[in-house]
């Protein structure tokens, strides 16, 4: 056994312990579902970084490092410009309103403000969507252990997946905010090494830049090709970092305002410098490893091939650490969905905590044994980003910041806009599958939609039938 596959069995043995020790904490629904409201800003912050940082943003952000160059920052930068703006108004508003009303899920206040509908739709489509991000998180693993012992997709993509579910099913999200600190340890401190080595190894700062010209004229412009590439991300990735469920529902276990603010701000903090890492890294791999057949496995075969055998070892460990990280937010999206959204509410609304503790860890399961399926089949951890980053984008971005800030809300409004944001992204991805007028991608199109229609409808209704009382939540803070 190399020191490499030591390293992450020893990570993995490592998480599922931990998971299996404090699912003692796990008595009930309202501990796996927001950890009882405990957590402090240092927890809270943790686990919402730890879930920023997986495959998309080390992986693949330095495949598209690799291939587009310094512009890659903005694939890590704009989660971490959304996780200050959830610092600073999103998340203390959800958690006032999770503490007042006891929510446990998104679902909880999309029902409170739209109906049951609008909630069994909403979750519905997150889970057509959701499997799609696990897998990529999956194939982050895969590439991993693909370099360091050429262990075969197939079986590389079970085992990472059986380490995430069992971890994680065990202790729910009191389990996850402590196993996500230590994950953010190592993880910080695996690139923090490995990014000045690497650097190093290439004449510093200056020489990267001056090799990286030779690349083409746009590989170190920090705005992409054209100066355009920063607007295909924002468009496709900044309303899944201010929405997402997974995010919105860690805020709900925040012990109090101040932790929310005071946690996810450093989390955002974070975040935007950390954005750095992984593009240089994809550049440094370029100038080190030219012509590569996948990008995406610039960042592990830097790792292994390009740094000493004991600070690649160590960064390998941080990226696997980061895919496990990542991971839990999205079987944590999964399993309480299914569980409160559709088997408490609609299915067996007399379910005890008990079965509803059951049922979210069933979905756990299969939710995770799905994604391993997803993952087998995916070509590129982006491909599979790019699903789950559009869909939940333009279906849930426009109905949640409405009601999260309007009064008067109706389901038609909801539905108007997660239609019309779904088929117009939907019916311009498969036409053109490229920007319009040079900067309108298939997403920002579908958000532009969405947002048109919810206004719309909104504007007909009121014509039509005049004002409409204000909805029954007493919430609206």
């Amino acid at each position: 056994m190399n020191i490499y596959i030591a390293v992450l069995v020893g990570y993995s043995g490592v998480l599922i312990l931990m998971g299996l020790w404090l699912s003692r904490r796990v008595k009930h629904a309202d501990d796996f579902f927001v950890a009882g409201r405990s957590l402090n800003a240092w927890l809270i912050g943790a686990t919402i970084l730890a879930a920023n940082i997986g495959a998309g943003t080390t992986v693949g952000a330095a495949g598209i490092g690799y291939a587009r160059g310094f512009s890659a920052w903005w694939w890590v930068g704009t989660a971490g410009i959304g996780t200050v703006i959830v610092a600073a108004w999103l998340g203390p508003r959800f958690w006032k309103l999770g503490r007042d009303n006891g929510y446990l899920t998104v679902g909880d206040f999309l029902e409170d403000r739209f109906g049951p509908g609008v909630r069994a739709t909403i979750t519905g489509l997150l889970w057509l969507a959701t499997p799609w991000l696990l897998a990529a998180q999956i194939m982050a693993v895969a590439f991993i252990f693909d370099a360091v012992a050429g262990v075969p997709k197939v079986i590389s993509s079970v085992v990472g997946g059986v380490v995430m579910i069992t971890y994680f099913t065990a202790g729910g999200l009191v389990g996850a905010a402590w196993v996500n600190a230590l994950q953010l340890v190592v993880l910080l401190g695996g690139f923090m090494l490995a990014v000045p080595l690497a650097l190093s190894s290439v004449g510093g700062i200056d020489g990267l830049m001056t090799s990286a010209r030779t690349v083409s004229t746009d590989y170190t412009n920090f705005w992409g090709a054209s100066g355009r590439n920063w607007v295909f991300y924002l468009a496709l990735l900044l309303p899944n970092f201010m929405i997402s469920p997974g995010i919105v529902q860690k805020a709900y276990g925040a012990r109090n305002e101040r932790s929310i603010r005071i946690g996810v701000s450093v989390a955002g903090g974070v975040l935007l410098l950390f954005a750095f890492a992984p593009a240089l890294l994809g550049m440094i791999a370029h100038v080190r490893f030219p012509g590569l057949e996948n990008a995406e496995s610039a960042l592990p075969t830097l790792l292994k091939d390009g740094l000493p055998a004991w600070v690649g070892a160590l960064g390998l460990g941080a990226i696997f650490m980061a895919e496990v990280s990542s991971a839990d937010a999205i079987l944590f999206m999964l399993s309480t969905s299914l569980s409160k959204d559709l088997y408490k509410r609609f299915l067996v609304p007399d379910a005890n905590d008990a079965q509803v503790l059951r049922v979210a860890r069933l979905a756990a399961i299969g939710g995770g044994l799905l994604s391993i399926s997803l993952a087998l089949i995916s070509e590129t951890i982006v491909t599979a980003l790019g699903i789950f980053y559009s869909i939940v984008g333009v279906v849930l971005f426009v109905p949640l910041l409405a009601a999260l800030y309007r009064d008067r809300t109706r389901a038609v409004e909801a539905f108007a806009a997660i239609s019309f944001g779904l088929s117009t992204y939907l019916v311009t991805r498969w036409l053109v599958d490229q920007p319009v007028a040079g900067f309108l991608t298939p997403n920002l199109l579908g958000l532009l939609a969405a947002g048109s229609a919810y206004i719309s409808t909104s504007v007909l209704r009121v014509r039509a039938k005049g004002p409409v009382p204000e909805s029954n939540s007493q919430a609206n803070v």
